[in-house]
């Protein structure tokens, strides 16, 4: 009896405490994120910087003097480059090999793409030196192609491209190619139109990954004036380290987040979208 009746309130009950872990972690992601924005508005000078309650008297001269003590239209239009750069030539990789891996028959296909998927299981880390030697050998050290070069190729994507396509109807294709349509006419006009919500997730994940990343732009520039966003923040937070404005470090973080915040908030709901017809989670 007890057996039967646990059942449905075992149910009922997990629903719930999953939903308060979740809410518990939420909560726990944006404690750090309500304090930049509390920090970022709060009057210089008075003297709470640890509280999270933010100031009755907001203001923006945090702000203006961020904006003014680095360079941050230059800093915002090198990572526009980059994630632009990259992002381009990802798609147009990552296309063509998830299209190869999908419906082209040749020997060694299983091994080959097995071979390449394995850069899915390496730490970033591993790759650094080999990737930065290949850079300098290449004339690329110092220069925004060379923080692009190492992404031109993404397993990722290929996986994720290659699965999308394979979704497609055979028969869509044979019928194109009875009209006489080539393989890029095919991937064109077939292939990229029916598997747009995995082109959208897969541009949202490079974008931010490649938007927010530190250490091989790092590695690879020297010159100020081909900074990043992340190292120029990096440069402009050490500044503002040293006189303790946490006010000014906040506002020059949030002014750095600000463009994925607000694509995120304008495109929400094709953002989800997206993710769900994709299968990322």
């Amino acid at each position: 009896m007890s057996a039967v009746s646990s059942g449905p309130v075992t149910r009922e009950v997990t629903p719930h405490i999953a939903r308060w872990i979740v809410a518990g972690l939420a909560l726990v992601w944006a404690v750090p994120f309500w304090w930049m924005l509390v920090a970022a508005f709060r009057p210089a000078g008075s003297g709470a910087d640890a509280s999270l309650l933010p100031s009755l008297t907001p203001t923006l001269v945090n702000f203006a003097e961020a904006w003014a003590s680095a360079d941050f239209p230059l800093y915002f239009l090198n990572s526009l480059v980059i994630c632009a750069g990259i992002l381009a030539v990802q798609l147009v990789t990552a296309s063509l090999a998830g299209y190869v891996f999908a419906r082209l028959e040749f020997p060694g296909r299983g091994i080959l793409f097995a071979l390449f998927l394995v850069q899915l299981m390496l730490v970033p880390v591993v790759l650094l030196v080999p990737n930065l030697k290949t850079i300098a050998a290449l004339g690329l050290y110092d220069t925004l192609p060379g923080v692009m070069a190492p992404y031109c190729a993404t397993a990722f994507g290929t996986f994720l491209m290659r699965q999308s396509f394979r979704e497609v109807p055979r028969e869509l294709e044979d019928a194109a190619m009875i009209d006489g349509a080539g393989w890029w006419a095919r991937i064109r006009l077939i292939y990229l139109p029916l598997t747009k919500p995995a082109l959208v997730a897969f541009s949202i994940v490079s974008v931010t990954s490649h938007w927010n990343e530190f250490l091989w732009p790092l590695m690879v520039i020297n010159s100020p004036d081909r900074r990043p966003l992340t190292l120029g923040l990096a440069s402009f937070t050490l500044s503002a380290e040293g006189m303790q404005a946490w006010g000014l470090i906040a506002a020059g973080t949030f002014l750095v987040s600000l463009p994925l915040l607000a694509a995120f908030l304008i495109f929400q709901r094709r953002f989800v979208n997206s993710f769900l017809a994709s299968g990322i989670k």
